[in-house]
């Protein structure tokens, strides 16, 4: 499916009615027909993963600041056998069970009817130093109080140090991951989506699977670098599932239209170049404003199609394990 049609709050101005120098302000919110459905939901019947945690991680890559995560346990994980997994940016948001997501309500119905393989999920907040606030709903998502910026918009390796050298090796000490670069996901919005676009970028020996709602892919910290990066390089194997909406972050800043700051510009320019090299990429683009919206609604459909080939496909008539729903694992 390959359709052709940031959360980074508190860094530009959104503009929630207009999308462009002179067009006519809309009456009707951008975001009022996008809702979850029921793969977002908690689903009678559907047995509930665990959220362990938290557990936090001290940083060397960037010292004093500490990283505080969350590790989703799916009620069919077996410690013998090795688990995908998929790591979530600004994961205080993508874990909020009321919130515009609720990645783990997707991957309990997913994995249950056996849409995606049995995975682990993490979700990871940005790093901080222990006198600054945790990211939460009620205080937000780190930007101007965090590490936040720093480390998801910063086009260089840094931040996939933290992912690949200090997260992953914290998880192995207790979960049984998959080593398979193919079998690893990682994901976000707004910041957090170029942040995991940077670490799979930098790292495709670790992880392989991109998906990216409403991506900073802008001059922030010189985000909007990669579609020139992507053409000069050689192609990497990545696959990516790009989401944003016409009326995202528009780049009108102090009046004056810069397109180096226009969200859904710099998105369609990555899905181009990304296009164009050859990726395995998917892309949708909505009519929402800079939010997780559109992205909320349409995640369990990214999930299916970012893990698509992720298990043996088994035609046997009689092979009644694999045509039944994944069971609990005993553990």
């Amino acid at each position: 499916m390959r359709s052709k049609v940031a959360y980074g709050f508190g860094i530009a101005t959104a503009l929630v009615a207009g999308v462009a120098i002179g067009q006519v302000a809309q009456k009707e919110s951008p975001d009022s027909h996008y809702h979850l459905g029921p793969d977002s939901l908690v689903e009678p019947g559907v047995p509930k993963g665990e959220i362990q945690g938290p557990f936090v991680i001290k940083s060397d890559v960037y010292p004093g600041t500490q990283h505080t995560y969350w590790v989703y346990v799916p009620a069919q994980y077996d410690p013998k056998k090795a688990a995908a997994l998929m790591v979530f940016q600004d994961g205080q948001a993508f874990k909020q069970e009321n919130g515009g997501v609720r990645a783990q309500n997707v991957m309990d119905n997913l994995i249950y009817r056996r849409e995606i393989p049995v995975m682990l999920g993490v979700f990871i907040n940005p790093g901080r130093t222990p006198e600054q606030d945790e990211p939460s709903p009620q205080r937000g998502w780190g930007d101007g109080f965090t590490n936040r910026g720093v480390e998801y918009n910063t086009p260089d390796d840094k931040y996939a140090k933290v992912i690949t050298e200090e997260l992953m090796p914290a998880l192995d000490k207790s979960y049984n991951i998959s080593k398979d670069p193919e079998m690893r996901g990682i994901g976000g919005a707004s910041s957090g989506a170029i942040a995991a676009f940077m670490v799979a970028w930098e790292r495709p020996n670790s992880f392989r699977k991109v998906l990216s709602i409403i991506g900073s892919f802008t001059n922030i910290r010189g985000g909007d670098v990669y579609p020139e990066r992507i053409m000069k390089s050689k192609k990497k194997p990545i696959r990516v599932f790009l989401c944003d909406g016409r009326n995202d972050n528009r780049g009108i800043r102090n009046g004056v239209y810069d397109p180096r700051w226009d969200w859904y510009l710099q998105n369609v320019r990555l899905q181009k170049a990304l296009t164009e090299k050859g990726y395995d990429l998917n892309y949708t683009w909505g009519m929402n404003s800079h939010g997780q919206s559109f992205g909320g609604q349409i995640m369990p459909e990214m999930m299916r199609w970012l893990w698509r080939d992720a298990t043996p496909i088994i035609t046997d008539p009689n092979d009644m394990v694999e045509r039944g729903f994944y069971q609990p694992a005993n553990r």
